[in-house]
């Protein structure tokens, strides 16, 4: 019996599994790319906005892709679908080591985003809400936390890297790295519900006696998808996420905005490592604080925030220290996309159709992808400066918090309308 209590739910074993996924996929490969724009627009005479666009294709092939991505996860084996995706993502990016014309990366952006869109976007959210019932915002902020501490490490050796190896090779190695530690790990931890290991959710029990509901009640209330998308409450949900996203986008420039300044490769990817520490920190800090405050006052606590190291950023970039400070609070800021995306739609919307609500409402990500990570390159290739994308990244950290406001004000329509049951 004391043996039974002392056994480590499998839950936690699903965790590991997904931090070590996202944190390779994310921290190894998405949060990467920007440490190359440099290096391969110098090298093959690229012009910036031209290489970016490669994100927005990205960006465009995931917001077309969404919709399917939440069908297929839920009808297909989850295994089977994250290894193919590992393949596609990581596979992809080690391609961009053989590229000599920037149409190689127009056509591997393709099935790098529909790999990406499984492994770091819909499979984390989604098997968290089916495996944990209790502590749901740590566990959420744990698995985003791992793109920053993976991230710290896989960053500044990147920068490395391309500065001993050159680009060519860092594409191949990371790529490579990725793919060889994944894969094993999603096959051996990685299941869809608890009931293919014959377990309850983690915390259901303590759920049933806090609530005094049932468990079938506890984890189906909410709108369904129909209603939600109709909602004044998913607008503003979509408006968040196309905002913070692109608002996390610019971590893709920091990379130029930095040797623009003058500072060099391994510079940059230090300065990387520090927005990965800051992600590690925030993802942590974002689910602990929704579990404490809940998810609209952390949520705007984070826009607020933001203001902080765009300040920097603006007027005093010169300055080493600084500017690494900077860039380590605007790392702990954008964690607030992947911690508190997830949390919002289930604050606002519930469980009864999260998956596929969750689903729409990050097609405002795909569309910010394609406005905002190419737009940062036109923007310095027109005026020779990332200034005005900061004053503009200023304003929609602003807009963003209004935005939360109006998406609760719309769920309480919901309420009353009685929708939400």
């Amino acid at each position: 019996m004391s043996s039974n209590k002392k056994k480590i739910h499998y839950a936690w074993w699903v965790l590991l599994g997904l931090t070590i996924m996202v944190g390779f996929a994310k921290g190894g490969i998405m949060t990467a790319g920007g440490l190359f724009l440099t290096p391969v627009t110098e090298d093959l005479g690229i012009g910036m906005g031209s290489l970016s666009l490669y994100f927005g294709i990205s960006s465009i092939t995931t917001m077309i892709f969404l919709p399917i991505a939440g069908k297929m996860i839920a009808k297909y084996n989850i295994r089977l679908i994250l290894v193919v995706s590992i393949i596609l993502e990581a596979g992809s990016f080690a391609m961009f080591g053989f590229m000599n014309s920037v149409w190689g990366w127009y056509l591997f952006a393709v099935p790098m985003a529909i790999g990406s869109t499984f492994v770091t976007q819909i499979a984390g959210p989604v098997l968290i809400n089916n495996w944990f019932k209790k502590h749901n915002g740590l566990a959420i902020g744990i698995m985003v936390a791992s793109g920053g501490a993976f991230g710290a490490i896989l960053q500044p050796m990147a920068g490395n890297l391309i500065a001993s190896e050159g680009w060519r090779s860092t594409y191949m190695i990371l790529g490579g790295i990725v793919m060889v530690v994944v894969i094993p790990v999603v096959l051996l931890t990685l299941r869809m519900s608890p009931k293919q290991k014959g377990l309850q959710p983690y915390g259901v029990g303590e759920v049933e006696k806090t609530d005094k509901i049932s468990t079938q009640t506890t984890t189906n209330r909410g709108v369904t998808a129909a209603v939600a998308k109709k909602s004044g409450a998913f607008y503003g949900l979509l408006i968040f996420f196309f905002f913070i996203t692109s608002i996390s986008a610019f971590g893709q420039h920091v990379a130029p905005f930095a040797m623009e300044l003058g500072y060099d490769i391994r510079f940059a990817g230090n300065a990387m490592g520090g927005w990965q520490i800051g992600v590690l920190i925030g993802a942590l800090t974002f689910g602990i604080l929704s579990d404490k405050i809940g998810a609209k006052n952390t949520a705007i606590f984070a826009m607020l925030l933001g203001l902080v190291p765009i300040g920097i950023l603006i007027f005093m970039p010169e300055n080493p220290m600084m500017f690494k400070i900077a860039i380590a609070i605007y790392g702990f800021v954008v964690a607030s996309l992947g911690t508190l995306g997830p949390l919002l739609t289930t604050a606002i919307f519930g469980n009864k159709e999260y998956s596929q609500i969750y689903a729409s409402a990050v097609i405002g990500l795909a569309i910010a992808g394609v406005v905002a990570l190419p737009g940062y390159g036109y923007i310095f290739e027109l005026t020779g400066s990332y200034t005005w994308a900061l004053y503009a990244i200023a304003g929609m950290l602003i807009m963003n918090a209004v935005a939360i406001v109006l998406a609760f004000k719309g769920k309480k329509r919901l309420e009353k309308a009685g929708l939400w049951n």
